[in-house]
């Protein structure tokens, strides 16, 4: 097996290779966050659900059935999606970065400790579409720290999003 030393996404046996990582590793493990660890979050972001969906995703479904989804908690680092897949940046040192992307629409991602990385959305459908939560700022101020998240886990082929729930602007 060879790996170059630039990096170049390479299909390997179906398993997808940057720069000799495959996507169930950390990239750049040396970009560390400074606020948290695995074992002891800076915080928490989102409201333990009672329901797995909100009252407007339910109604928002078709025929008033959401996508199937379960309530978890989940550890890991918030993170820049786009940043992340395109140049493996997390961690402080992407941290102002990381937070012009989220400012300006890129989406806002959950990096584990394994690799595995979420898409984070804020829960609440009709509330989301007409901007009128404050999740995207909570990720800004959050960005590059390790956090407990809570939210809804909707898993559609192969992608993973958690949608979080109690960023509601009063």
């Amino acid at each position: 097996m060879t790996f170059t030393k630039f990096a170049v996404p390479v299909a390997l046996m179906g398993c997808l290779v940057i720069a000799g990582v495959s996507a169930k590793d950390l990239l750049f493990p040396n970009m560390t966050p400074d606020k948290g660890t695995w074992d002891k979050p800076h915080g928490s972001l989102g409201e333990k659900a009672k329901t797995t969906w909100s009252t407007t995703t339910m109604a928002a479904g078709v025929d008033g059935k959401p996508l199937p989804g379960k309530t978890i908690t989940v550890v890991g680092e918030i993170v820049d999606v786009s940043c992340y897949l395109q140049l493996g940046k997390h961690g402080t040192k992407h941290r102002d970065c990381g937070q012009k992307c989220i400012r300006n629409g890129m989406p806002v991602g959950l990096l584990q400790k394994d690799g595995t990385l979420y898409l984070l959305i804020d829960e609440e459908h009709d509330q989301r579409r007409d901007g009128l939560t404050a999740f995207r700022q909570a990720a800004v101020d959050n960005m590059a720290y390790v956090m407990e998240v809570n939210g809804t886990l909707s898993e559609v082929a192969g992608q993973k999003a958690i949608f979080v729930r109690g960023f509601v602007k009063k």
